[in-house]
C-alpha cells in the first residue's frame, strides 16, 4: 500500500492525515494548535507542524505529501529568506481601506474583475501589501519576496532546499494573479506596493517540487478552499458549503467569473479549472457566541433551534459579529431585528442565528448560479455542519437537497489527494463521505423566499449606513 500525507494549515490549527494513495482511506492523523489572532508569526505554523508530526510513526512509509493552507495571508521575506514581520491573515481587516483605495486607483471594480476575476477586499494579499507599503515603510523597504501561508510551510517542510513555489489555486486569491492567463499581473503588484516583488513560481498541480529531508516527495499544495473541493470530490452542479471559522460557498467551473460586484471571487481550482467562490467572515463562531449568550451547550443550542418554526417568527439575526467580507462591510456589527414580546425566545434566537449564517451563503449561491453554473444540490461540510439543526435548516434556507458529510478533514485529505496525483501521475478517484441527504419539506420553500427578502432588506440597510 502506497501512503501519502496531506497537511491542513488552517487559521486555528494544523492537521495531518496519512492516506492510502489508491482509496483515500485515512490511516493515521496528527494535530496541533496555532496561536490565536489575525497577525501571527509564520514560524508558528512550522512549530505546530513539527508538534503534529512528532511521533515518527505518523509519516512512516509516506511517499509524497502536500500542504493545503489558509488563503490570502501575507508572508514577507527579506533577501536572506528571513521573516520581515508577522504574517497578516485573511481575517485581518486593517487593510479594508487599502482595498477601497486600490479599486479607485485602477479605475473601478470592473477593471479589477476584468484583470484578475476578483475585486479586492481586505482579505486579499494585494490589499495587505498596499497596507504594508503605506503604514510600515521601513518594513516594506526590507521586503524582497511575498509568499502565501501554504507556500511558506511547503518551503520549510522541504528544508528550504528549493525556492518557494505556489499553485494557481492559491495564487488566484492574491488579487495580482490572472488565472485565465496563468500569470502574475506585475502592474497590479507595482500599483499596490510601489515596486516589483519576487513572487513564488506557479507549479503544476501534479508536479513534484522537491523533497523533505526525510526523502518524502513534495507536491505544490494549494489554498484551503481548493484543497477542500479536491477532498470532497464535489459532484457537478453541486455547490460546496463549508461552515468553519468562515463561511464558504463555491463550485467547480470550466470558465473564470468576472463579477464586478465583488460577491463572487473568480478563483482557480487545484486541477486546472476554476473555482468561483463566495466567502464570508462569519461562520461557526456566530453559533458559538449565541450559544454562550443563551448559556447553553452547542448540543442544546441545536435542539433549541429545531423547536422553532422556519423564519423564527420574523426574528432576524445579521451575522456580522466580526465585520463582513461579503458583502464588504468590514466595520459592520451583528444586529438583531424584528424582535417582539412574542418572538423573543431562546428557540427563535437559536434558529435565527443559524438562519442568518446560512442565508449569507444562500445569497452567495444565488450569485454563483448567475455568474457560473446551475446549482441542483448543496454539499455541506465544516465543523458547524455536524449540528443536526444546521443540516436540517440548511435544506429550508437553500431550498435544495443538502448532502451532509460525516466529520471529515477535507482540506488535509484534498492535499493528500494532490500528493497522490504527483506520486502516480494521475488524479485518484477517491469518494466523499456523504452520510445523509436532507430534502426541503413542504412549505419551507415559501419560508425560504420570505427569509431571503427580510435578510436582503436588512443587509442593504446596513450597507447604506456604511
Amino acid at each position: 500500500m502506497s501512503l501519502v500525507a496531506g497537511v491542513d494549515s488552517s487559521t486555528q490549527s494544523v492537521k495531518v492525515v496519512v492516506c492510502d494513495a489508491d482509496s483515500g482511506a485515512v490511516v493515521r492523523t496528527g494535530r496541533a494548535s496555532h496561536p490565536d489572532g489575525t497577525e501571527v508569526t509564520a514560524a508558528a505554523w512550522l512549530d505546530a507542524y513539527r508538534k503534529a508530526t512528532a511521533d515518527p510513526a505518523l509519516l512512516k512509509g509516506v511517499a509524497a505529501m502536500a500542504v493545503g493552507g489558509q488563503q490570502h495571508g501575507m508572508v514577507t521575506l527579506d533577501e536572506r529568506g528571513e521573516l520581515v514581520r508577522e504574517a497578516l491573515l485573511w481575517n485581518d481587516n486593517r487593510s479594508a481601506a487599502s482595498a477601497v483605495d486600490l479599486i479607485d486607483d485602477l479605475g473601478g471594480p470592473q477593471l479589477w474583475a476584468d484583470a484578475v476575476g476578483s475585486v479586492p477586499v481586505a482579505s486579499f494579499t494585494v490589499a495587505k501589501i498596499r497596507w504594508l507599503a503605506r503604514h510600515e515603510p521601513a518594513n516594506a523597504a526590507r521586503v524582497h519576496r511575498v509568499i502565501l501561508p501554504h507556500d511558506y510551510l511547503t518551503w520549510e517542510i522541504g528544508g528550504r532546499s528549493f525556492d518557494p513555489v505556489t499553485d494557481r489555486g492559491d495564487a488566484s486569491g492574491t488579487g495580482y494573479f490572472d488565472a485565465t492567463a496563468n500569470s502574475y499581473s506585475d502592474d497590479l503588484v507595482r500599483l499596490a506596493f510601489g515596486r516589483e516583488l519576487v513572487l513564488p513560481r506557479v507549479a503544476s498541480p501534479d508536479e513534484v517540487v522537491g523533497e523533505s529531508p526525510e526523502g518524502i516527495m513534495i507536491a505544490p499544495g494549494t489554498g484551503d478552499n481548493m484543497a477542500s473541493t479536491l477532498g470532497m470530490v464535489v459532484p457537478d452542479r453541486t455547490a460546496l458549503i463549508s461552515l468553519g471559522t468562515s463561511g464558504v460557498a463555491c463550485l467547480r467551473s470550466n470558465v473564470q467569473t468576472h463579477d464586478p460586484s465583488g460577491v463572487v471571487a473568480g478563483f482557480a481550482d487545484a486541477t486546472g479549472a476554476f473555482l468561483p467562490l463566495v466567502c464570508t467572515l462569519n461562520g461557526a463562531r456566530n453559533l458559538v457566541a449565541m450559544a454562550k449568550a443563551l448559556s447553553v451547550s452547542l448540543d442544546d443550542f441545536s435542539a433549541l433551534a429545531m423547536t422553532a418554526r422556519p423564519g423564527s417568527e420574523g426574528l432576524v439575526f445579521l451575522p456580522y459579529l466580526e465585520g463582513e467580507r461579503t458583502p464588504s462591510l468590514p466595520d459592520a456589527t451583528g444586529e438583531l431585528r424584528g424582535a417582539t414580546l412574542a418572538n423573543l425566545t431562546a428557540a427563535n434566537l437559536a434558529r435565527a442565528t443559524i438562519e442568518g449564517v446560512l442565508w449569507s451563503l444562500a445569497y452567495g449561491v444565488q450569485v454563483l448560479r448567475e455568474q457560473a453554473s446551475p446549482v441542483d444540490a448543496i454539499m455541506l461540510t465544516g465543523g458547524a455542519a455536524q449540528s443536526p439543526a444546521v443540516r436540517a435548516i440548511a435544506a429550508a434556507v437553500f431550498g435544495l437537497p443538502v448532502l451532509a458529510t460525516d466529520p471529515y478533514e477535507s482540506v488535509a485529505v484534498g492535499a493528500a489527494r494532490q500528493a497522490a496525483w504527483a506520486l502516480t501521475g494521475s488524479l485518484p478517484d477517491w469518494s466523499a463521505p456523504v452520510s445523509a441527504t436532507y430534502q426541503p419539506r413542504p412549505g419551507e420553500q415559501e419560508s425560504a423566499v420570505a427569509l431571503d427578502e427580510r435578510y436582503r432588506t436588512a443587509s442593504a440597510e446596513v450597507a447604506a449606513r456604511a
